[in-house]
């Protein structure tokens, strides 16, 4: 075989194989869209709804961290 016709059956090679991965991945993405179409109406089944997160007055969560830092600083200045 010459290097043209090795080149040649390498490109078709690499098309063929481009070629199959993208028809791949057309076919899961139409399947995910397909599953989840399909699935949502029992997603409340298979996945509650969270609860709604309580509220933290923002002076609390600020003098946390703080006093964290602090303790940090103070603890690597006797060390």
């Amino acid at each position: 075989m010459s290097n043209a016709e090795l080149l040649a059956s390498g490109i078709k090679l690499l098309v063929c194989g481009m070629g199959v991965v993208y028809v791949f991945l057309v076919v899961m993405i139409f399947s995910i869209n397909l599953m989840s179409i399909v699935l949502r109406p029992w997603i409340d089944k298979f996945e509650p709804k969270p609860a709604a997160p309580k509220s933290v007055p923002a002076s609390e969560g600020v003098a946390d961290v703080v006093a964290a830092a602090v303790a940090a600083v103070a603890l690597r200045r006797t060390r």
